[in-house]
């Protein structure tokens, strides 16, 4: 009896967050995984059609296809330069300056203010026919880009902006050069190597576990970018879906055209992609990820 009162205490500590798991995370999944064989709009009982969804989506949704490649760009070019921008600022702060503790700050600000609407409006404002980028652009004699008339320019657009949020990988870049033996690179430069020889060698291969944990992080963070896009393209994707991200477009669906089922079949997809290409990214680790405990690659 004894034992089943501290069992029942114990569940009762951690009810709130059972509690929150099944209504909050694993019941809308299932609930999800029912609508997207089915063709619900929000206003009607959903009605099993089995795998139209999914067959639309294939073979004759355009946009769909649009919205897939736009993702695939954004995530395959944002994500490396995000992290090497994030290791170059790390290593320019792993110093013991007295005032590196206000730099670490200032440079971790935009990604905690980042994914705000405000934040997309300022950016939108920044590149505009005026804003600042051209104003640069003219002053140092290269010709202005309209940001909002060229699909190209309005995707790199929401990258420069996914680079500028580089505050968090770099605060797990700046963890794992803190790691790394100081006596590593004394003998280093012992036997000659020069800086760009060290960083080779010892930075390089003593931080890719943290190259690995910040690139699959950073690679599901990107599919599900929203606000941006969302706030730039003003809802539409534009200019000639240039910027309707894969959650832009799955939003759109779901709730201005209320295909609610068609919807939720993007969103399994797009689990399975960023499955797929986590899988991918972990077993690759295994031919540059290098672990200490192990004695080598």
């Amino acid at each position: 009896m004894r034992a089943f009162k501290e069992n029942m205490t114990g569940y009762a500590f951690i009810s709130p967050f059972i509690i929150g798991f099944l209504a909050f995370t694993l019941i809308p999944i299932v609930v999800s995984l029912y609508f997207s064989f089915t063709n619900y709009n929000l206003f009607a009982p959903p009605k099993w059609i089995g795998l139209d969804n999914y067959k639309k989506m294939f073979t004759a949704d355009p946009r769909y296809w649009q919205s897939l490649k736009v993702t695939l760009i954004y995530v395959f070019a944002g994500v490396p330069l995000r992290l090497a921008f994030a290791l170059l600022i790390a290593m320019m702060l792993n110093t013991a300056s007295k005032a590196v503790g206000l730099y670490r700050t200032l440079f971790y600000l935009p990604s905690l203010i980042g994914g705000s609407v405000a934040v997309a409006i300022m950016w939108r404002n920044v590149f505009g026919d005026l804003g600042v980028v051209n104003i640069l652009l003219d002053l140092i004699g290269l010709p202005v880009v309209r940001w909002f008339g060229d699909p190209t320019a309005a995707l790199w657009m929401l990258i420069f902006l996914s680079v500028w949020q580089f505050g968090s990988s770099m605060l797990i870049f700046l963890a794992g050069l803190k790691s790394i033996p100081r006596s590593y690179y004394e003998a280093a430069s012992v036997d000659g190597a020069n800086g760009f020889q060290q960083f080779l060698k010892i930075t390089l291969p003593m931080l890719s576990p943290v190259i690995l944990f910040n690139t699959v992080m950073q690679t599901i963070a990107a599919f599900m970018t929203f606000v941006p896009a969302f706030i730039i393209s003003k809802g539409t994707g534009g200019p000639l879906d240039g910027t309707l991200l894969y959650s832009l477009y799955l939003f759109i669906q779901g709730f201005e055209f209320f295909n609610m089922g068609y919807a939720s079949a993007m969103a399994w997809i797009m689990l399975i992609i960023v499955g797929i290409l986590t899988v991918i990214i972990f077993t690759t680790s295994k031919l540059w990820v290098h672990y200490e405990s192990e004695g080598g690659k």
